[in-house]
């Protein structure tokens, strides 16, 4: 779900707050005042309307009616797209026939939900090349998640032919709008090299954007790069920071690198239990390595028990 929509559903959540405040019910003044304008011929009016019997807003909910009153004037308000996403939630194919009216008028949003579609099969057979077609056209009027999504077309070789170069271009666009999952996958390519030449610096800069963000997989790159002293200098406690962020997402990788940490006493103080506890949280996560790695270690039946009360004690504040 995009900005345009979640801004559209805060404005059909304040009016149905507004309805419940001023005590609007079935008949309620606003939706006579709604009836009078769209009889005389106000279709903006008519299509706000149609949202309120729609969703119920100063009206019984009527959605068979909602949506014939929004599809009468959809076109001559430019409200396509609108009238699509209201139609995702019974029938994705009549979202997608909307969808393309709105896309081939040039609207972005609809240009990239459309894609969605077509990347997902959903009201529409799943087809890579109309999914990259649709992102394309969004994604060259700056729409960010389009730019994020035809990077990873790109990368991928979905629907396009494998492309890191393309896949860095549009990676860096979205990436500088500030999308996380592309600064991550741009930290990727400046780490591998695919498509430009490799650099750990870059590589450590788009992490750290990432990471700051809150995405987990950056935020184990970034301790990895610390830890090895890649792109920056080694420094162990930041290793552990970073580690310490993505493991409390449950991230398997991260989990299992900072119990690492723990057990051989890297930027923090040696302690089997807690890389026990560690171990344990990375084995249900499907990263079995260090458990294992532990197993060959006598610890002590005092640091197995302490390592599960630990755990435990760890899980009830990655819940909370």
């Amino acid at each position: 779900m995009n900005s345009a929509w979640l801004v559209r559903l805060v404005i059909i959540a304040g009016l149905i707050f507004f309805s419940a405040e001023t005590g609007f019910a079935e008949g309620s003044p606003y939706i006579t005042e709604l009836t009078e304008k769209m009889e005389q011929g106000d279709a903006e009016a008519q299509f706000t309307l149609g949202v309120c019997y729609f969703s119920g807003i100063g009206t019984s909910v009527d959605q068979k009616k909602g949506i014939r009153l929004m599809e009468q004037v959809a076109e001559q308000c430019h409200k396509e797209e609108t009238l699509a996403q209201y139609y995702n939630v019974f029938d994705p194919k009549q979202a997608v026939k909307w969808r393309t009216k709105a896309a081939e008028k040039g609207d972005a949003e609809a240009q990239f939900n459309l894609a969605v579609c077509y990347d997902n099969g959903k009201g529409v057979l799943q087809d890579d090349k109309q999914a990259v077609y649709w992102y394309t056209k969004a994604a060259e009027q700056g729409d960010a998640d389009a730019q994020y999504n035809l990077g990873n077309s790109y990368s991928n070789g979905e629907g396009v032919l494998q492309d890191y170069k393309q896949a860095v271009y549009w990676y860096t666009k979205a990436a500088e709008q500030g999308v996380a999952s592309a600064q991550y996958n741009l930290g990727i390519r400046y780490d591998n090299g695919e498509g430009v030449l490799q650099d750990d610096k870059q590589g450590v800069y788009w992490y750290t954007k990432a990471a700051e963000q809150g995405q987990a997989a950056a935020q184990n790159n970034l301790g990895f790069c610390y830890s090895k002293g890649e792109g920056v200098l080694q420094d162990y406690k930041q290793a552990v920071y970073w580690y310490t962020k993505a493991a409390e997402q449950g991230h398997a990788k991260a989990q299992t690198n900072l119990g690492i940490r723990y057990y051989k006493g890297e930027g923090v103080l040696q302690d089997y239990a807690e890389a026990y506890a560690w171990a344990l949280h990375a084995a249900l996560n499907g990263n079995p390595k260090l458990k294992e790695l532990l197993a060959k270690e006598v610890l002590t039946p005092d640091q197995i028990a302490s390592g599960q009360i630990r755990a435990k004690e760890l899980q009830r504040r990655m819940v909370n």
